[in-house]
């Protein structure tokens, strides 16, 4: 879900972007009008985010997948080793493409159920960077805080939970994050790099096409070629829309709250149980099964009737999974709690 603020600003925008009588889907993206937008969307990144001069922030036309790739193709070289904190369908593919690159340790698992984090890693020697998913959506997992004692640079994947909490910014080499979870359309991700770690890429990434390397969205802010300019303008308006929350603590305790009232109905059921740990529960993704597949397929089919889109699970594991984004409201997670608790009276 989108706020219904920025659905309106975003409306008015495509109509007329600030008063100059041009859309932003028309705007040339070298025009002085989108010009103030990427400023203003990089600003809020940065106010809201808490990120500093350290990092640079970029604006990538993708998608979280092709950073699977472009992280090893950046930071990793043959011989050398990437540590990977394996949760979930997400960290696996992202193992995958390092492979392709350099040689991957897998410093800790949740395999093969995923219902927990891992509460200890076993780093490498001289890991180049440590890779971790920090929420996976399939499963319903999360990490707390990120993973400890990391020997070198976190690299994480903070598609399906970006700027639900504060951002975890200590020993952070490098964040990206798909834009369509939490904030804005698909087709766009956040990179948030720190510089420090980005300028040890720098000989080595030279032989990769500029598209490919994060230097590049570095050195010419995002606008090597034409960037998504939507996207960006949307994010800017849900920073700001974050902003008028009360910020990130404010929207991360709303977000636990809201959470509770699914988990604490699903701890309590008879019928209903879910699937991540205690200590490792997703406040954007509740994975839960049914105690038989036909009470699944009630249920699934009273919910579309009633309105309620997207409760099937991911086709890999099945069961279901309701998706409470920041702008999802605490009032159609009790609606959900409510349905639940029907169709189980009927039995």
């Amino acid at each position: 879900m989108l706020p219904e603020p920025v659905l309106r600003a975003a409306q008015a925008a495509i109509w007329d972007l600030d008063g100059s009588g041009i859309g932003i889907l028309e705007h040339s993206h070298r025009g002085p009008e989108f010009g103030r937008v990427l400023e203003r969307t990089e600003r809020l990144v940065r106010e809201v985010g808490g990120v500093g001069d350290e990092f640079a922030v970029l604006f990538v036309t993708a998608g979280a997948t092709p950073h699977f790739a472009m992280v090893p193709q950046n930071f990793l070289r043959r011989g050398e080793t990437a540590d990977y904190c394996h949760t979930g369908v997400w960290s696996g593919k992202a193992m995958e493409e390092a492979r392709r690159i350099g040689d991957v340790h897998v410093a800790c698992s949740g395999a093969p159920a995923f219902t927990t984090t891992p509460t200890h890693a076993t780093w490498s020697a001289a890991p180049r960077y440590c890779h971790y998913t920090s929420n996976e959506t399939i499963y319903g997992t999360q990490w707390p805080s990120p993973p400890a004692g990391a020997p070198a640079p976190l690299v994480c994947d903070a598609s399906s939970d970006i700027f639900s909490r504060p951002l975890p910014l200590d020993n952070l080499g490098l964040l990206y994050a798909g834009a369509q979870k939490n904030l804005g359309p698909s087709g766009i991700s956040l990179v948030i790099v720190r510089r420090s770690f980005l300028d040890t890429a720098r000989a080595a990434a030279a032989e990769l096409s500029p598209l490919a390397r994060y230097a590049t969205y570095a050195d010419e802010q995002s606008m090597h070629n034409t960037p998504n300019t939507f996207g960006v303008f949307v994010i800017g308006e849900v920073l700001a829309w974050i902003r008028d929350q009360g910020g990130l603590a404010q929207l991360e305790a709303h977000n636990r709250r809201k959470a509770a009232v699914l988990y604490d109905f699903l701890d309590a059921s008879a019928v209903w149980r879910g699937h991540a740990a205690p200590g490792s529960r997703s406040m954007m993704n509740v994975t839960f099964r049914g105690a038989t597949p036909e009470l699944e397929g009630k249920l699934l089919a009273r919910a579309r009737a009633a309105g309620m889109s997207g409760l099937a699970g991911h086709r890999s594991v099945g069961g279901m999974r309701a998706s409470i984004y920041n702008a999802f409201p605490e009032e159609g997670v009790r609606a959900l709690v409510q349905l639940l608790d029907e169709v189980e009276r009927e039995g």
